[in-house]
């Protein structure tokens, strides 16, 4: 029952106070009410997972609110507390949708049960809801039936039963790697999904962590260890960004690749390998040829089998039910239910160019979700440079005007230096392929001040 939000509706202070201690103690956060229609202007107000109602109150009574919220079509469930006198109008009630009832003198014991019920059972109908949902939304851990989406999930499915190497390309945070564990779940193999992030890893840590090393081969390699090679024996191996591995790696890849065998470091017994290789680039990888970033014998042997993820500025029909998603996945994990978004803001929405993708409407709908806890997303739940038009790009690259008219323009210098770093940010990580060290030096700033800007701004995301 923890972070279910529980409405007490009762005219008696003392009444409500012992639910509400009750209640807290179970876990569930409380709100409470002193009549019916102080209840529905709560309920309006963001998302209730149960409402314990008395029977009996002044302006709106029990039955009354039980009523307005059928009316309302809200499926919230609902327990009545009332006296023995009143039991036939609380059975009664059951028959025009409440949940249960309590009876006065309340039963702890009893109070508890109920509540787990109800909460228990509301929790099945959200989950099997989400999962209506979910089928009709996408495929896999993927959200969008458009057009190019669905051509996507096709090329999976034909190509997942196969032995064929796939190169999977893309723009940063357009779902390489969930097109790979797709790959790997219809593959039919029983071995592990082993995904790693050729950009994340030192090059001189790289060829350790992917072929392992016998004990000596080093200092401090004090016990063998095996590499993410042995580890996707019989089954997947992910190499996301593979342009960033060096050359020299490239050509041991290659090497496996033709073989089938690995050689731990400070070891010269091959040991032999049955994996299936996914690799990974948010660059052109023809152009990665060309520039020496991946050897071209490499580029043929990867690119046995093409997918080609579309950026979500191609994909604009996705947006609303990606966004609808992602509010239903933050708004459960705050307890405060699922937001909608208002005409205004999905129109924003749609019009904003997306350098960050699917994982920049992630990072903005978990900050939406925060800030309209249950309600409705509105304009100004969104981050500045997108609330406004244009975006980040334009809202770096267009000249500050300073009207003559000190009413006529923002002079909230706090809130105009946030839009643009913020904008700043956004744009390098997009230009960075989300590589924070590159982005940091685009922004010719440290590290550690790219990090600490990204946490402020609610950026998420992994060092790597």
């Amino acid at each position: 029952m923890k972070h279910s939000r529980v409405l007490v509706v009762d005219d008696e202070a003392n009444a409500r106070r012992m639910l509400e201690i009750l209640l807290a103690r179970l876990g569930c956060q409380v709100l409470t009410a002193a009549d019916g229609q102080e209840a529905l202007d709560l309920l309006h107000g963001g998302a209730v997972h149960l409402v314990i109602t008395d029977l009996n109150m002044p302006r709106l009574d029990g039955l009354g609110l039980l009523a307005a919220l059928r009316q309302e079509d809200n499926p919230v469930p609902v327990i009545l507390v009332t006296a023995y006198g009143t039991v036939e109008t609380a059975v009664a009630a059951m028959k025009q949708g409440a949940f249960d009832y309590l009876i006065r003198p309340l039963d702890l014991d009893q109070v508890e049960l109920v509540v787990r019920r109800a909460l228990d059972r509301q929790r099945i109908v959200r989950e099997n809801a989400f999962l209506r949902g979910q089928m009709d939304r996408g495929w896999e851990e993927f959200v969008g039936q458009g057009a190019a989406m669905r051509q996507v999930y096709e090329l999976i499915r034909q190509v997942a039963p196969t032995k064929a190497n796939v190169l999977v390309t893309g723009e940063t945070g357009t779902g390489k790697e969930l097109a790979a564990r797709a790959i790997h779940r219809h593959s039919g193999r029983e071995g592990l999904f082993v995904p790693i992030n050729c950009a994340a890893i030192p090059a001189e840590i790289l060829e350790s962590e992917l072929f392992g090393y016998a004990k000596g081969a080093f200092t401090g390699a004090n016990k063998d260890r095996v590499g993410k090679f042995e580890l996707a024996d019989g089954g997947t191996l992910f190499l996301d960004e593979i342009t960033e591995m060096s050359p020299a790696l490239q050509a041991k890849l290659l090497r496996v690749l033709q073989e089938s065998t690995i050689d731990r470091l400070g070891c010269n017994r091959p040991i032999a390998v049955d994996i299936r290789l996914v690799a990974a680039t948010n660059r052109d990888p023809r152009e990665a040829v060309r520039e020496g970033r991946l050897r071209e014998d490499l580029f043929y042997r990867l690119n046995v089998f093409g997918i080609q993820l579309p950026p979500l500025r191609d994909r604009r029909e996705d947006i609303p039910v990606l966004a609808a998603h992602f509010l239903e996945k933050y708004g459960a994990q705050l307890g405060c239910g699922c937001g909608r978004l208002d005409p205004a803001a999905e129109r924003t929405l749609r019009a904003y160019p997306w350098p960050g993708n699917v994982r920049e409407l992630e990072n903005m709908m978990e900050r939406a979700a925060v800030l309209c806890r249950g309600g409705t997303v509105e304009p100004r739940h969104l981050p500045l440079e997108i609330a406004g038009t244009g975006g980040p790009v334009a809202a770096v690259a267009a000249p500050v005007v300073i009207s003559a008219d000190p009413v006529a323009e923002d002079l909230d210098l706090e809130r105009r230096v946030e839009a643009l770093e913020r904008g700043l940010l956004t744009r390098a990580l997009a230009e960075s392929g989300d590589n924070k060290a590159k982005a940091a030096r685009l922004l010719k700033i440290s590290e550690r001040t790219l990090w600490y800007k990204l946490k402020k701004y609610g950026f998420s995301g992994e060092k790597g």
